[in-house]
């Protein structure tokens, strides 16, 4: 079991007016009480941007970078060569600090996670492509390119992620919590596609409230603040049998523990972070 923590746990996103954000010092001095590792990158600007003082703050926790979760536009063709250059400026950046994942949102022209999809073929098919020349950018630079299927995003349900499967060799990130949200079955995900899952985001999610952002009854950002995600083993995303399939197929990447929180101020002892992540890892050590 490779038990990796991530930022947004702590409310640290990369979406304009998200909630108030912990400094560095705090998430990373939390994760290693917490007794992590490894931890994603968070978003631009979480961590210094210089590689070597970034190394020194992470190095001083204890910690090692994994992972870092990007977002580009990747269905609009007039665009798209600015996108994959920043794609390839964070790659690099991720490489220089010894992560190995590059997570990809494809993201829609919007801020925020609240639009659906309508994507044109002529957009699939741009998508598609620009999936392939990503991975080509993480693969230059010593990384895998895994696709997030996310809320919000161009490949959100069933029928997109099954798109990609069949019309890309791109790998997955497998997020349990958006992917229940989006209304998929991780459970199936993974019996039916194991082998291209390179990445795992483990969350829980309240059926009730994922019902309301998949049907846009509810925004997104609100859902997460009333409590869309759940310490693990605590929603209805049945983790527990995500986490046999995952055995079963012989994953050996990293579960990186995320619940997705928005902070309406400092954080105090009574709605501390860390206590929800102490459970989703003491959930995750009894059953993984």
């Amino acid at each position: 079991m490779k038990l990796a923590a991530a930022p947004i746990s702590w409310g640290v996103c990369e979406v304009p007016g998200w909630g108030h954000q912990l400094a560095a010092d705090r998430v990373l001095a939390d994760a290693a009480r917490l007794g992590f590792r490894e931890i994603e990158l968070g978003p631009p600007g979480f961590l210094p941007d210089e590689p070597v003082a970034a190394r020194e703050l992470i190095a001083r926790h204890g910690l090692r970078i994994v992972a870092a979760f990007v977002t580009a536009v990747l269905h609009e063709a007039q665009t798209v060569e600015a996108e994959l250059r920043a794609v390839e400026r964070q790659a690099k950046h991720l490489a220089s600090l010894g992560g190995s994942v590059l997570v990809l949102g494809a993201a829609l022209r919007s801020d925020g996670y609240e639009a659906a999809a309508v994507l044109s073929n002529e957009q699939w098919r741009t998508l598609l492509a620009n999936l392939a020349r990503i991975s080509a950018i993480a693969q230059r630079q010593g990384l895998v390119a895994a696709l997030h299927p996310h809320v919000g995003t161009a490949i959100e349900g069933d029928a997109a992620i099954s798109r990609v499967l069949r019309e890309s060799e791109v790998s997955l990130c497998l997020d349990t919590g958006h992917a229940f949200v989006g209304g998929s079955d991780p459970v199936a995900i993974v019996a039916g596609a194991g082998e291209r899952v390179a990445h795992v985001h483990l969350k829980d999610a309240d059926a009730d409230l994922a019902a309301a952002v998949r049907e846009r009854r509810m925004p997104y950002a609100k859902a997460v603040a009333l409590g869309l995600f759940r310490p693990l083993g605590e929603g209805d995303a049945g983790i527990k049998d995500v986490l046999s399939a995952l055995r079963h197929a012989r994953y050996d990447g990293w579960l990186v523990l995320e619940q997705d929180i928005a902070l309406a101020g400092p954080p105090s002892e009574a709605n501390d972070p860390a206590r929800d992540i102490a459970r989703s890892r003491d959930f995750a050590r009894a059953h993984a």
